[in-house]
C-alpha cells in the first residue's frame, strides 16, 4: 500500500510544484529552520519557555529518530528499492524509518502550538507540507512520514513536561 500511495502522488508532478516541494523539503533539512526558530524564541524572555521546549523536542527527534530508530529498523528508502523514479533531490544515504524531516518538524511545530496557537497552527501547516514533500520527492514511505509526525507530537508533549519541571525549579 505504501508504494501505491507513492506512485499515485508521483502522477501529479509539475515543474512549478517540483520546485516548490524541493524548497519546502529543504526547510526541514537537518532541522536548521526549526533550530533557528527555537534559538530565536529562546532569546526573548516572553518566548523563552517555548524556545526551550522546541529545542528539547528537536533533541528528542535527533536521538530517538535519527540515531536510534533509523538504525534499529534499517528500512530501505523507496528510492533505493525503485530506482526507476526520476529523483529531484540527492538520494539520501541514511535509512527511511521514521522520517527525520517530519519528526523534527512536528516536534518543533507542536511545541510552538502548545504556547502560541496562531503561530503554532502556521508551523503545523509547514510541518505537514514538509512531511508531504518527502512523499512527493519519493524519499519516504507514507508510514515513515506518519510515524515521524506521531513521534514528533509525542516529543513536543514530553518536552513541554520537562520544561515545566525545569521552570518550577528555576526561572530561565
Amino acid at each position: 500500500m505504501d508504494f501505491q500511495i507513492l506512485y499515485f502522488i508521483n502522477e501529479f508532478h509539475f515543474e512549478i510544484l517540483d520546485k516548490i516541494m524541493i524548497l519546502i523539503t529543504h526547510m526541514g533539512t537537518k532541522g536548521i529552520f526549526w533550530i533557528l526558530v527555537g534559538v530565536i524564541l529562546l532569546l526573548f524572555k516572553k518566548t523563552r519557555k517555548c524556545g526551550l521546549t522546541v529545542l528539547i523536542a528537536l533533541l528528542f527527534s535527533l536521538i530517538v529518530g535519527n540515531i536510534l530508530l533509523k538504525n534499529i529498523v534499517a528500512r530501505p528508502r523507496p528510492c533505493w528499492i525503485d530506482e526507476t523514479i526520476n529523483m529531484l533531490i540527492a538520494v539520501p544515504k541514511d535509512y527511511s524509518f521514521p522520517s527525520g524531516h517530519t519528526f523534527a518538524s512536528f516536534a518543533a511545530a507542536v511545541s510552538v502550538f502548545l504556547y502560541y496557537k496562531k503561530a503554532g497552527t502556521a508551523a503545523i501547516i509547514l510541518a505537514f507540507l514538509i512531511g508531504f514533500s518527502r512523499l512527493y520527492l519519493f524519499v519516504h514511505f507514507p508510514t515513515d512520514v506518519l510515524s515521524g509526525a506521531v513521534l514528533g507530537i509525542c516529543a513536543a508533549f514530553a518536552s513541554r513536561c520537562i520544561v515545566n519541571k525545569i521552570w518550577q525549579k528555576i526561572k530561565i
